[in-house]
């Protein structure tokens, strides 16, 4: 069995590749694919990896040709939703051109492959209190170009099952994170600021909005989700994938916090503010669950230690 992973040297493809060469061993092939030049920081000596960016069609197609992959994990893409605003176009290009590249590949080289899109929360936006906690079929109102760049990727692998009978699962993944995120990220984030401090930085973590509200999973749940959306789900139809529960991130930092014996300060910092923000996502996963029996195991205040002890290890 052949499996190829985009975006398998960063968070998510990194620990995909380690949770299915853990669990398989040498019963799957794994296949990652890295842009020319990206950081090698969360590599595993046992993938194969391949130098492409997803943006260059030529490129993917080759890979996919030699490959003839019996899974495809698409998980590249720009991640970062403030950066979106920023370079609005790059994430378009990034995400939607990237995604297109990807279901022409396999259409033309590999139909027979089975590809699983890491949608997002994000896609749904705006969400009204009476729609709560938001299904599938809530309307999609993305409020940032990220958001809209995930919207057209998901429309993109609709339409592709339709027209051309090709098999892709399509997930939307709430809030995860754990250990090896980003620390442009808001729980990354605060857990190196957290550090810093006990390596002697002043005692001030800056925030932006602590009001807003996510659903999180854990990293370690949510590539064991992956693995079982492309072995139990329905091509061309949309899956929630997520905890059920919505933490302030208020809350989240009260929560590294508490693993930290440091008196720290806590200050707003108006420049990490949001253009518009989501103010509330709350997933169900309850069609997911139906489908492959998955739920979420990892505590949030395991995830959130773990996180933190993360970033004391660098």
């Amino acid at each position: 069995m052949k499996v190829l992973i985009t975006g398998a040297t960063a968070f998510v493809g990194s620990h995909l590749a380690d949770y299915l060469i853990d669990k398989e061993g040498m019963a799957v092939q794994v296949h990652g694919l890295r842009r020319p030049r990206s950081r090698d920081e969360f590599v595993n000596k046992a993938v194969t990896y391949h130098e492409a960016d997803v943006t260059d069609y030529t490129g993917i197609s080759q890979i996919i040709d030699k490959l003839k992959p019996d899974y495809i994990f698409h998980l590249a893409a720009q991640s970062f939703v403030p950066l979106s605003w920023q370079a609005p176009a790059a994430t378009l290009i990034a995400n939607v051109i990237g995604t297109l590249n990807m279901l022409e590949a396999m259409k033309e080289k590999s139909p027979a492959s089975v590809m699983l899109l890491a949608g997002s929360s994000e896609e749904y936006g705006l969400v009204h209190k009476e729609e709560l906690p938001i299904k599938e079929a809530n309307p999609l109102r993305p409020l940032s170009p990220y958001g809209v760049s995930k919207v057209a990727a998901d429309l993109l692998c609709q339409q592709y099952c339709r027209s051309f009978g090709l098999k892709v699962i399509i997930t939307r993944a709430f809030n995860h994170t754990g250990p090896r995120r980003g620390e442009v990220f808001v729980t990354s984030n605060f857990a190196k600021q957290i550090v810093d401090i006990e390596r002697g930085k002043e005692p001030v973590i800056y925030t932006g909005n602590l009001e807003a509200q996510r659903d999180f999973t854990d990293v370690r749940d949510m590539v064991r989700a992956y693995w079982l959306a492309v072995q139990k789900c329905k091509p061309g139809e949309p899956y929630n994938i997520c905890s059920g529960k919505a933490y302030s991130i208020r809350k989240v930092l009260k929560t590294l916090l508490k693993f930290s014996e440091e008196g720290i300060e806590v200050r707003r910092d108006e420049a990490r503010m949001r253009p518009s923000d989501v103010e509330i996502l709350l997933g169900n996963y309850d069609k997911f669950k139906e489908a492959t029996g998955w739920v979420p195991i990892i505590p949030f205040e395991q995830t959130m230690k773990d996180l933190l002890d993360y970033w004391r290890s660098k």
